[in-house]
């Protein structure tokens, strides 16, 4: 019955100490059968086919080993976008909705607005720009892997986003000086000595995409050096940043030709995300 291999699966997780077992169990639930919450509630009776119990109980398994319950699935959904996922590209985490919010404040009253978001991913900051901000957005991605993700999403979105195949450090040559309204970019900023500390689960995601050096700011150094003089008078650069991050981001914007910069709080108190604009090139 499919309350029964719930309660196995919700009841496995807990034991293997994944922390929230009920929501995790739900959502593989879901995967295998097709049924949720509401349907487990009215329908908790109902036959559960045994290729749909292997299949669970194996996804189980997996899910013990810290296996990512993103990459299980295959799909996640950011600000309410639905978005495919798997090895090679970095989840969408919902810490990153601060820094969509800074660009959208920016982004008001400015329809069509060129905008780029660097280090793009899963495309999860660009299909928001141009879903809740009627931007006009380019995004970029290295990653062959995570670039396979990016198209995906965008055409699986019916998006206009265009996808750029390159690299942050370099591509900026192709873009015409003072033409951006916006850049955007949450890019990897994890010091390189502390990428073995992190939990179990973020092993699986791809280095590439959380290395930011030996300090943790080199993207946003080059970043700021590179992309600045694409933007028009005005135009606004936006960081999601890391723990403790914040003042010495702030610093490099400043001694760029950054004003106005200010920082947004997470739900947790840390300062998760900057914007500064270019008031002169």
């Amino acid at each position: 019955m499919l309350r029964e291999v719930y309660r196995v699966c919700r009841d496995t997780l807990a034991q293997g100490g994944i922390e929230a077992p009920d929501f995790e169990a739900l959502c593989l639930l879901e995967h295998v059968t097709g049924c949720g919450r509401a349907a487990l509630i009215a329908h908790g009776d109902r036959t559960v086919t045994e290729s749909q119990r292997a299949l669970l109980n194996s996804l189980t398994e997996k899910r013990l080993t810290r296996y990512p319950l993103q990459y299980l699935l295959g799909t996640w959904s950011f600000m309410g976008i639905p978005l495919s996922v798997g090895e090679g590209v970095l989840i969408p985490r919902d810490d990153t909705e601060v820094c969509v919010g800074l660009c959208l404040e920016h982004l008001k009253a400015k329809p069509h607005a060129a905008a780029v978001d660097l280090c793009a991913g899963s495309g999860a900051i660009a299909l928001a720009l141009e879903r809740f901000g009627q931007a006009e957005v380019t995004a970029v991605e290295l990653s062959e892997d995570a670039f396979y993700f990016l198209k995906k999403n965008i055409a699986d979105n019916h998006a206009a986003v265009k996808a750029l195949h390159g690299d942050v450090l370099t591509c900026h040559r192709s873009f015409t000086d003072g033409s951006l309204e916006l850049i955007v970019s949450n890019p990897p900023y994890i010091r390189r000595g502390e990428l073995a500390l992190l939990q179990a689960e973020v092993q699986y995601e791809p280095v590439m995409a959380l290395d930011g050096g030996e300090s943790g700011f080199d993207f946003y150094d080059a970043i700021i050096r590179g992309w600045r003089g694409k933007l028009k008078p005005g135009g606004a650069l936006v960081f999601e940043l890391g723990e403790g991050q914040a003042a010495h981001v702030k610093e490099l914007m400043q001694a760029a030709g950054f004003a106005d910069i200010r920082t947004e709080t997470d739900f947790g108190g840390c300062h998760r995300a900057i914007i500064g604009t270019m008031l002169s090139i």
